[in-house]
C-alpha cells in the first residue's frame, strides 16, 4: 500500500500557557489522519513537531518509512524553523495543510468568554493561516517543492484536494512498480514513437520486460481446446460478436488471447506494448494479426496494451488505468469543421470498461497499414467528460500533455475500429494546433472524466512538467 507521511507543527511554549490547547489540536490531527487513511493509502504519522529537536526526530521517522508525499498540517502558529528540516531530509513533495477547525469562528460566544488568556488559547487554536506564508517564504527561499491545500475541517472542496494528492501518489507507486513489455519492435519509419527507455525507467521508475515472439508462439502452440472454448466465452461476455464473423476467425483470435494471457502473468506484467509484421504466411504474421481481441480484453482489466510498439502511449494508457478513467489507444482521425470537433480512434485494443455500449468484435479484410487480416474492436467512448492524456519525450525531458474535452454524440467511422467525437472548448482547429506543437507523438490515451487536476498532482509527484491545453 502506498505510504504518504502526516505531522502537525505547533509551538511548545503555548502548551503550558494555553491549557487543552495541544489536546485539542492533537484530536484535530487524529481526524485528518483517519480521513487520508479512508482514501486508500497508509498514513505514517510523525505527531506533534513543535521544537527543532522533534523536527529531526520525525524527519528520520518519515525518512524511514518512504514515504510518497507528506501533509504538514499546520494545528497554530509554529516556527519555520521546525519544518525547514523535515522537508530538507525527505525530499518528497510537502503539501501544507492550511485547515481551521470550522468555516467561521463564533464571534459573539468568543467575545463573551470574558477571559482573555482562554480567549487568546482559543484564537491560537484556529489561527492555522498565521504561519502559512512564513513556510512558503522559507520553502521558496530552499528551492523546496510544495504545494497548499486551505480550508477547514469539514470542508468537501479541501478534501477532494486532498484526496486528489493520495491518489497521484497511489498512481507514482503503481508506475514505479509497473513491469512493462516490450514484444516485438517499433513500426518502421514512425520517428515520434521511438522513445529512451533509460529516461522513462528515470521519470516513472518503470521496469521493461523485452519479450520473445518465440516464447509468446510456444504458449500458443500449447494451448488446448479447452482454453478456446473459455476464451470464446469470454469473447461472448466482453464483446458484442457481429455474425459474419467466422468461427476459424474467433478460435484463432481465442487462441492468441490464451497465449497472451499467459505471457503477461509468466512475466508479472501491468502493461504492454507491441508491434510486429513476420514473414507472410508465416505463424507470426498469424499471432500479430490475431491479437486485437486479447489485448483489447487485458486493456479491459487494467493490463493496458499499446500498438505499434508506442510504449509512451503504454505509460499514458497505465496512468489513465490507474487513475480509474480507462484509457483508450487512440490517434487522429479526421475532423469535423461544420460541427467544430475532432475524431479519434484506432484499430485496437481498446478499453471496453469505457465504451457508450457494448462493444463490438468485427472481422477486417485488411489492418491499414499492417499485414494481414483478422477481428477488430469497434466502439466509442462514453459520452461525456473525457481527459486525453501523453506522455512526450520533449528535447530534454520527458512531460505529460493534457486536454479536457466531451465525447459528444453523432456520426463516427464504422469501419471496424474504435472512435468518438470530442469537443473542446478552445474549439477543434485551436485544440490540434496547440496540441501538436507540444510535440507528442501521434498516439495518446483517452480516459472518461475531467482528471487533469489529478495529473497535474501527479507531475508534481514525479518532478515532471504537465502541460495542460485545455
Amino acid at each position: 500500500m502506498t505510504k504518504v507521511g502526516l505531522f502537525g507543527i505547533g509551538l511548545d511554549i503555548y502548551w503550558e500557557q494555553f491549557d487543552g490547547l495541544f489536546n485539542n489540536l492533537k484530536a484535530y490531527q487524529e481526524q485528518i489522519k483517519n480521513k487520508i487513511t479512508g482514501f486508500g493509502v497508509e498514513v505514517a504519522d510523525a505527531g506533534m513537531v513543535d521544537n527543532p529537536t522533534k523536527a529531526l526526530e520525525a524527519a528520520d521517522f518519515l525518512k524511514s518509512q518512504d514515504v510518497e508525499i507528506v501533509f504538514l498540517y499546520v494545528s497554530t502558529y509554529a516556527l519555520s524553523s521546525t519544518v525547514l528540516p523535515v522537508a530538507q531530509k525527505l525530499k518528497v513533495p510537502i503539501v501544507i495543510l492550511n485547515l481551521q477547525p470550522v468555516a467561521e469562528l463564533d464571534y459573539e460566544a468568543f467575545n463573551k468568554m470574558g477571559d482573555r488568556g482562554k480567549m487568546t488559547g482559543v484564537w491560537l487554536e484556529h489561527c492555522q493561516a498565521c504561519s502559512v506564508p512564513e513556510i512558503a517564504s522559507v520553502f521558496n527561499r530552499s528551492g523546496i517543492q510544495y504545494d497548499l491545500v486551505t480550508g477547514y475541517l469539514q470542508d468537501e472542496e479541501a478534501w477532494t484536494e486532498i484526496e486528489e494528492w493520495t491518489g497521484a501518489a497511489r498512481i507514482a507507486t503503481a508506475m514505479r512498480n509497473n513491469r512493462l513489455g516490450i514484444l516485438g519492435h517499433y513500426y518502421g519509419g514512425m520517428l515520434d514513437v521511438y522513445t529512451d527507455l533509460t529516461k522513462q525507467s528515470a521519470v516513472f521508475g518503470t521496469h521493461f520486460e523485452m519479450l520473445e515472439m518465440c516464447e509468446l508462439k510456444k504458449y500458443r502452440d500449447e494451448v488446448t481446446d479447452e482454453e478456446i472454448q473459455a476464451k470464446i466465452q469470454e469473447f461472448n461476455a466482453a464483446f458484442d460478436i457481429a455474425p459474419e464473423c467466422e468461427l476459424a476467425e474467433i478460435q484463432r483470435a481465442a487462441r492468441t488471447s490464451v497465449a497472451l494471457d499467459k505471457i503477461i502473468k509468466k512475466h508479472n506484467l501491468g502493461s504492454m506494448a507491441y508491434y510486429y509484421e513476420g514473414e507472410p504466411g508465416s505463424e507470426y504474421e498469424n499471432i500479430v494479426t490475431s491479437a486485437i481481441a486479447g489485448n483489447t480484453l487485458l486493456t479491459g482489466k487494467n493490463i493496458p496494451v499499446a500498438g505499434e510498439c508506442e510504449v509512451k502511449n503504454a505509460q499514458a494508457l497505465k496512468i489513465m488505468a490507474e487513475f480509474g478513467a480507462g484509457g483508450s489507444f487512440s490517434e487522429f482521425y479526421l475532423m469535423d469543421f461544420k460541427d467544430d470537433i475532432v475524431i479519434l480512434g484506432h484499430d485496437g485494443p481498446a478499453h471496453f470498461a469505457i465504451a457508450e455500449g457494448r462493444v463490438k468484435l468485427v472481422p477486417l479484410a485488411v489492418f491499414h497499414g499492417k499485414p494481414g487480416k483478422g477481428l477488430s474492436i469497434q466502439m466509442s467512448v462514453k459520452l461525456g467528460p473525457v481527459t486525453l492524456l501523453s506522455v512526450v519525450e520533449g528535447k530534454d525531458s520527458v512531460f505529460l500533455l493534457v486536454a479536457e474535452g466531451e465525447s459528444v454524440a453523432g456520426p463516427v467511422l464504422e469501419i471496424g475500429n474504435t472512435n468518438s467525437r470530442y469537443r473542446f472548448s478552445i474549439g477543434a482547429k485551436r485544440f490540434l494546433n496547440e496540441w501538436s506543437k507540444q510535440g507528442p507523438a501521434h498516439h495518446c490515451a483517452i480516459g472518461v472524466g475531467h482528471i487533469a487536476n489529478k495529473i497535474e498532482k501527479l507531475g508534481k509527484i514525479l518532478g515532471i512538467e504537465v502541460v495542460k491545453i485545455c
